[in-house]
Order: structure tokens, then sequence, then C-alpha cells
């Protein structure tokens, strides 16, 4: 067995606290921070918080924060260390110490990816949700946070006792507008506790938008016998990742900032048009690959897209469905943004699995395909692929594929989702169903004849003929 990654070099002091340490933040931005210190230096070492799991610290605190970032290209893997974290803290053994962290004056900017699910959020509305378990229990225990809302406004909360300055809430997540999403979510709940820290946080704290883009599937136990195999060490806290990526962000800084743009970040006043670009053009198309393709048997987005029905599927929604509705943001070419996508996804270096994206499913069909559904119906267009996207989702949450063989839906509504689709028997009346599920489908989309046929003619079809044929059948028919 071979040894296990050290670290090489002392860390750097800390000036970033890092909320979800998972292989996204890993392969994205630990590693413009690295590149960032290596080339302008600065005290901008990253403190990784687990809000939940012990894993990432159990894999990193042995290797001192270090892990190996593997890109995986179309001719092969290169590997690299990366030393910016400087330790991991996991929240439900020790919120005191979490907050403390972020309430030291060196800690600049509190960062987050922490997946949709983890702003305790309504999808629909983008609203907190008060009902939320960890939001109930965070309101009573303000110094005992669990949600990301309660330990970044309890944190807040001490810098303004102790007169230090705030740190920027940097969200890195996919959602649309996510900076102003995490603002809002944070007053909602800081008026619940104390409207006089509603109004500083309004007032003093910054929260820049993001958009983030780099294809990051989940390390296997092959990767890490791979990765030990071909460097002569053991590091289970390995990422994979693609060689492209692009990190746009609203240069609003409550305390200064590290040098990212020296390792390739574009800094804009506002990054909206880049936002609606990534999310419905890449992760619109991401999500209706996942379901879709899972559902016609293929395990990977390579293997999907490999299939020329599926491929012509990305092109026509590009063309005719998603476009249209997405601004071009300053300096792109989206149509060859799209070809660039779809270059992407059949790179075969990546297994990036249709099972690993179509989690949580509820969190992300708002912000990926349903804005785009709302627009182009306000258009006056019914965009039938989407709207086949979406029955494609509505049979991977009923839980059973098409050989009636059980899927395991990881979603936070996964038992209210198949009971909605368990108490009807027909396309309709699933359909009917789950279109009444609000914390995902907003009464007005829902209550629009045009998109509950399509949807309903789609699943239809989806019953009948399985996913590969009418995903060939609407294809055929552009």
């Amino acid at each position: 067995m071979p040894d296990r990654l050290t670290r090489r070099t002392a860390p750097a002091r800390t000036g970033i606290v890092h909320l979800g340490p998972g292989a996204f933040f890993r392969a994205f931005q630990a590693i413009y921070t690295a590149e960032a210190m290596a080339a302008q230096g600065g005290d901008w070492g990253i403190l990784a918080v687990s809000l939940k799991s012990p894993t990432a610290r159990d894999q990193l605190e042995s290797q001192g924060g270090a892990f190996t970032a593997v890109e995986l290209g179309p001719e092969g893997k290169s590997a690299r260390v990366i030393e910016s974290i400087t330790g991991v803290l996991v929240a439900p053994e020790n919120p005191e110490a979490v907050i403390a962290a972020m309430a030291d004056p060196g800690v600049r900017i509190v960062s987050l990816t922490i997946t949709e699910k983890g702003y305790c959020h309504e999808p629909a509305t983008g609203r907190l949700n008060r009902d939320h378990p960890e939001i109930r229990h965070d309101l009573k225990n303000p110094d005992r946070p669990q949600s990301a809302p309660g330990f970044i406004v309890a944190a807040l909360a001490r810098r303004r006792a102790d007169g230090v300055k705030p740190f920027t809430v940097l969200t890195c997540d996919n959602l649309p507008s996510n900076g102003r999403l995490a603002r809002g979510i944070m007053l909602d709940f800081a008026r619940a506790r104390d409207h006089d820290l509603a109004d500083w946080i309004a007032a003093e704290v910054p929260f820049p938008a993001t958009m983030v883009d780099r294809i990051t599937p989940a390390t296997t136990p092959a990767d890490i016998e791979a990765l030990a195999a071909s460097e002569g060490y053991l590091d289970p806290a390995c990422v994979m990742h693609e060689p492209f990526r692009q990190w746009v962000i609203e240069d609003d800084f409550a305390d200064g900032r590290p040098a990212w743009e020296v390792a390739g970040a574009q800094f804009v006043r506002n990054v909206e048009a880049h936002e609606a670009m990534k999310l419905r053009c890449l992760n619109g198309t991401h999500s209706t690959l996942a379901y879709l393709g899972y559902l016609s048997g293929y395990e990977t987005i390579a293997e999907t897209v490999a299939d020329p029905a599926f491929a012509a599927l990305c092109n026509r929604l590009w063309r005719e469905e998603i476009l249209p509705t997405v601004p071009r943001p300053e300096g792109e070419d989206l149509p060859a943004y799209c070809a660039a996508l779809l270059d992407r996804y059949r790179n075969p270096g990546i297994r990036h699995r249709t099972w690993q994206i179509a989690m949580d499913g509820s969190q992300k069909l708002p912000q990926r395909i349903l804005g785009t559904v709302r627009d182009a119906l306000a258009a006056g267009r019914v965009p039938s692929g989407l709207c086949l996207a979406v029955a494609g989702w509505m049979r991977y949450v009923g839980g059973l594929d098409e050989a009636g063989q059980a899927i395991d839906v990881r979603d936070p509504l996964a038992a209210q989702l198949r009971a909605a689709s368990d108490s009807a028997q027909t396309p309709a009346g699933k359909v009917a169903a789950l279109l009444g599920v609000a914390q995902v489908f907003d009464p007005a989309l829902a209550g629009d004849a045009r998109f509950r046929t399509a949807v309903t003619e789609a699943y239809d079809a989806l019953a009948g003929q399985g996913a590969r044929a009418t995903v060939a059948a609407w294809t055929s028919a552009g």
C-alpha cells in the first residue's frame, strides 16, 4: 500500500471560509485560489467547512489539506497537487468553532458550494422556507445552527457586535441570480431573528453573483487506485475534472479578494447574462440528458450523446427552444458556446453519470428548465422538447425504470414525488399530480393548458414507446 499524500508547503493564513468542500469546490475554486496565490500571494488560505458529513475532513486532515486534481482530457490524464486548503471543520461536531472561524477578522470571504437544497428555500419562489426543519431549529437555537443561512447570519451577527467589518458572501452554486437569491434568503432569515441585524446586513454585506462551469464527475475507488499506481501515493481526496473551466464574478467585495483574474476568472459588473447562458444551455441540457438518458439505459453523458438521437436532441433544444430565451453575454458567441458544450459532453475521459446529474431534480428543475419554458410560453411558443425533459423527470421520480426496476431517486422530495406519481394510473393523472407539487411548479405554470398538454403528451409517449424511441421521434420531426 503506498503512503498517503502529504502537504509539501506551509499553509497560507486563512482568508476564506468555504461551506461545502465537495468535489466541485476542490476541482474549481480551490484551484483558482491556489493559482492566484502562487502568482500574487496574499492571505487567502481556505478553511473548508462540511455542514453534514465528516468525509472531507477524514480524507483531507491527514494530508494537511492537500489533494490531487486530475484533469481528464480527450488524450489522457494529468495530475497536480493543490494546497490552498488550510483545514477542515465538521459543523455538527462543533458549531461554535465554525461561527468563531467565520467571525475572525482575518476572514474576508465566506463562499458556498452547497447545492440548491443547501439554501433551505422554496425553489419555485426563491424565498426562505421557514418550515424547513433546519431553519426552524436555527431560529430557536441561533448559537448552534445547522443550516448555511443559520451559520452565516450567526457569524455576521457576531462580527457586527464586535465592530468587525463584514465578510463577502460568495455563492458559487448553479442558481439564477445566485447572489441576489442568497442575499434574499439570508435577509429573510436575519429578519426572523433581528430586524436591526437584517438592516445592517442589507446595508453592509456584498453578495456578488457568479457563474461557475466545470464538469466534475464523482471520484470512484478505481480513480483512487489509478492515481496511486501512476503517482505513487494514496489520495482518497482526489478529484476528477474536465479541462474546461469558466468563472464569471461580479466585482463587489467588502474587504478585498484573491487575484483570481490571473487564473482566468472574468470580473464583470453584471453576471446575469452569463448565468442564463450556462444554466439554460449547459445545465438545462445536462438535466435533459440525465433523465432521458438514464431511462434509455445509458450510464454516462458521453454514452448518451454518442447516440445520434440525443446529440440531435441537444442541438434542436439549443437552436429552437433555449437560445431564443438567452440574452447574449458580452464577448460570447452563443452558437459556438453550444457547439463546444457538445464536444465537452462527448469527452470520453469524463464519466459523468446520468444518475449523479439526476440527483435533487426538484431543486434544479425550476432554474435549469422551467424558467426557459415560461419565457418560451410568454413569447407564444410551446417548447415541446423541454416539456419532454419535464416528462422524463416525472417518469424518473416515479421510481421505476422502463424494465420495471427500482430507481434510486436521491431528492429531498423523493417520497412526496413518488406518492404523487403513485396516486394516479394514467399519464394525464400522473402529470396532474406532479404538477401539483408547489415546491417545484408555480401555480401559473402548472395551470397553463399549453404546458400541461405538452407534458402529458410527452409522458404518454415515454410510457408507450420508451425514452430512446420518443427522443428519436422528436428529433426526426424537427
